[in-house]
């Protein structure tokens, strides 16, 4: 059983960083110029980081619980 967990923490460890890679290669294409004053100082990229971490969790939560509900599936019948 706890073997189990262990393997559920590590995929949900790897996917959060897989999809944080992502999200942030995708931000790079995002001009921060138009939305914030200064966009290299520190609070500028605070911002950013936030952005970046806010997005993932939501894009990792979706298909993780997606996941869990595909697999769940099989307790239908």
């Amino acid at each position: 059983m706890f073997d189990h967990i262990g393997q559920h923490a590590l995929l949900h460890i790897t996917f959060s960083l897989f999809i944080l890679v992502i999200v942030w290669w995708s931000l790079q294409s995002l001009k921060l110029e138009k939305l914030i004053w200064h966009p290299k100082s520190g609070r500028g990229m605070m911002l950013f980081i936030l952005i970046a971490v806010a997005i993932t969790h939501l894009v990792t939560s979706f298909f993780l619980e997606y996941l869990n509900q595909a697999l769940n599936l099989r307790y239908l019948f």
